[in-house]
């Protein structure tokens, strides 16, 4: 009988022991890191955002030279779809249902701003920061402050970041181009954003594409491309690009174009650019002509300026 009390006793006992202990999973955790030996074999593309930040932080231990830094960065990165009108300020703003960044995909700019602010940054959240401190004037995010135009606004806005040698390489009467640019009817008629913007004029010299082959030992590795082409007597910068090395030093260039990104030679672009010229006009469907490049140096001392205060939408300045 007393050998029946203790064995119930006991089993009561253990019916009531507490469990041990476990940590909740936390909703919305960053999952465990990826091997690193696995996430150098990933293309930048079919990274996460959490194996982004990981290879981002890995690379400013691996490659301390910010040139090679940005060619590696870049290149891990070719083979990436090539999608136009990629970006925009969604959910900042609403003008449209475009997102502020995008690993899958790119367009020329994005490519460069992508990789330009992967090489200068740290982590994950440094990267987002200098993305959108290269995308926007002063780093104030919103479509009225974005640097639209590559010549008149990207190019200056980000001379922290780059300087256009462009004419210093074109030597003495080199050809430039005078360019009209007038944001407030741009906003209004393609964002429908109204902003009291005045007309600006500059003239832009460049490196006609007879002359690129003459001057491509000059260039160094992560210079910023702009390929400029004209058409009805009108230039612009059409499509951007950086900078890298081959193996035996030979300038090449590294670009999202479509249908991907891709590494080729300036000779290569050249040609096939060309090809695509006289095969539209032989089938009746002329368009815009390769005129040359700008070239912009990636800056030997960068030093990365403040954001300017993100103002309340909606209210007039103080």
């Amino acid at each position: 009988m007393r050998l029946a009390c203790l064995l119930l006793a006991t089993a009561v006992l253990g019916g009531c022991a507490t469990p041990p202990a476990t940590t909740p999973a936390i909703p919305g955790a960053p999952p465990p890191p990826t091997p690193l030996a696995v996430l150098l074999q990933k293309p930048l593309y079919r990274m996460t955002p959490f194996e982004a930040g990981q290879y981002i932080t890995h690379m400013q231990g691996a490659q301390p030279d910010l040139r090679r830094r940005i060619a590696a960065i870049g290149r891990q990165n070719i083979g990436q779809p090539y999608s136009l009108n990629l970006l925009g300020e969604f959910p900042y703003e609403i003008h449209d249902s475009l997102p502020l960044f995008s690993l899958e995909q790119s367009d020329c700019v994005v490519f460069a701003e992508h990789t330009y602010a992967m090489a200068l940054s740290n982590s994950w959240e440094e990267f987002f920061w200098m993305l959108q401190r290269i995308r926007y004037r002063d780093g104030v995010i919103g479509v009225a402050s974005r640097n639209h135009y590559t010549e008149m606004d990207w190019n200056v806005a980000n001379r922290w970041l780059v300087t256009d040698i462009s004419a210093e390489l074109a030597g003495a009467g080199g050809p430039a181009y005078a360019m009209r640019v007038d944001r407030a009817r741009f906003l209004r008629t393609r964002h429908a954003t109204v902003r009291e913007i005045p007309v600006e004029t500059s003239r832009q010299a460049y490196v006609p594409k007879e002359q690129v082959a003459a001057i491509a030992s000059q260039l160094q590795e992560g210079d910023f491309v702009n390929v400029i082409s004209t058409r009805d007597g009108e230039y612009w910068a059409s499509h951007v690009g950086l900078v890298v090395l081959g193996p035996d030093g030979e300038r090449r260039f590294l670009h999202s174009s479509a249908p991907q990104v891709r590494e080729e030679s300036f000779d290569a672009y050249i040609a096939r650019t060309l090809e695509r010229q006289q095969r539209a006009a032989r089938e009746g469907k002329p368009g815009q002509q390769l005129a040359g490049f700008k070239f912009l140096r990636l800056n030997e001392q960068i030093a990365v300026p403040p954001m300017a205060p993100q103002p309340r939408p909606g209210r007039p300045a103080a």
